[in-house]
C-alpha cells in the first residue's frame, strides 16, 4: 500500500520555500513602508519649502519704505547684500496685530558646510523679536538685487545693495543643491526713491546681527 504521508526530506523543503516565501513578502513589504516613508518626508521637504517661500515673497512684497531716526540722522530699514536681507514690511508670519513688522533674513553656515536661511521679525516699538528657520541643508543661499541708473535700460544683478537713495526693483533668492540653483524672482512694489516714497513714520532702529 502507497504511503501518502509526508516523508521527512520533503516536510523539511516544504518548510524551506514557506520560509522563502516569507522573507520575500516580508522584504517586498519592508520597501513598500520605506517607499511610502521616503515620500511622506519629500512631500513634507516640498510642502516646507512651499510654504517658506510664500513667507518670503509675501513679506517682500509687502516690503514698505519705512524710516527711522538715528541720533538725528534718518535712515532706512532696507539693508541687502549677499547673506542678509532686512527691510520693513506690513506683513507679519506670525500674523501680530497691528504695525509694521521689521523682517530680516540671515544665511548661515553649519559645521557640516551646509548652508542655513533664518527669518527673524520684530514689531515696531516692541521688544519682543521671534526667529525661525526656513531652509535648511543647502550648498549655498544667497540674495541678488537688480540695479539699473534711471537713464539705462537694461539693469545688472549685483550681490550687495548699496544705494542709499532707490529701492531695488525686484530681489532674486537662490538655492542651490549640487547643480540645481533653483531661484525665486521677487518682485518689489516700494520702488522709486525713498527720499520722496519714506513718509515721517520713525521706529525703533534695529541692528542687524550677520
Amino acid at each position: 500500500m502507497k504511503d501518502d504521508g509526508l516523508t521527512l526530506l520533503e516536510l523539511i523543503i516544504s518548510i524551506a520555500i514557506v520560509g522563502i516565501i516569507v522573507l520575500i513578502i516580508g522584504g517586498a513589504m519592508q520597501l513598500g513602508f520605506r517607499s511610502v516613508e521616503s515620500g511622506e518626508k519629500k512631500i513634507e521637504a516640498l510642502e516646507r519649502m512651499r510654504s517658506s517661500l510664500m513667507v518670503i515673497d509675501s513679506q517682500v512684497q509687502s516690503e514698505i519704505p519705512l524710516m527711522y531716526d538715528d541720533e538725528g540722522e534718518r535712515k532706512y530699514y532696507f539693508v541687502g547684500d549677499r547673506g542678509f536681507l532686512q527691510f520693513a514690511t506690513n506683513y507679519s508670519i506670525w500674523g501680530m496685530g497691528q504695525g509694521y513688522s521689521i523682517a530680516s533674513y540671515t544665511v548661515e553656515t553649519e559645521e557640516n558646510g551646509k548652508q542655513v536661511l533664518y527669518a527673524t521679525e520684530n514689531t515696531v516699538g516692541i521688544e519682543t523679536t521671534r526667529t525661525v528657520r526656513l531652509f535648511d541643508a543647502f550648498d549655498s543661499i544667497y540674495f541678488e538685487f537688480f540695479y539699473k541708473e534711471p537713464t539705462e535700460e537694461e539693469g545688472m544683478w549685483v550681490e550687495e545693495w548699496t544705494d542709499e537713495f532707490n529701492f531695488p526693483e525686484k530681489i532674486k533668492l537662490h538655492l542651490v543643491e549640487g547643480m540645481n540653483d533653483f531661484s525665486m524672482l521677487i518682485p518689489l512694489r516700494a520702488q522709486g526713491s525713498l527720499a520722496q516714497t519714506s513718509g515721517g513714520s520713525f521706529g525703533t532702529p534695529l541692528t542687524p546681527t550677520q
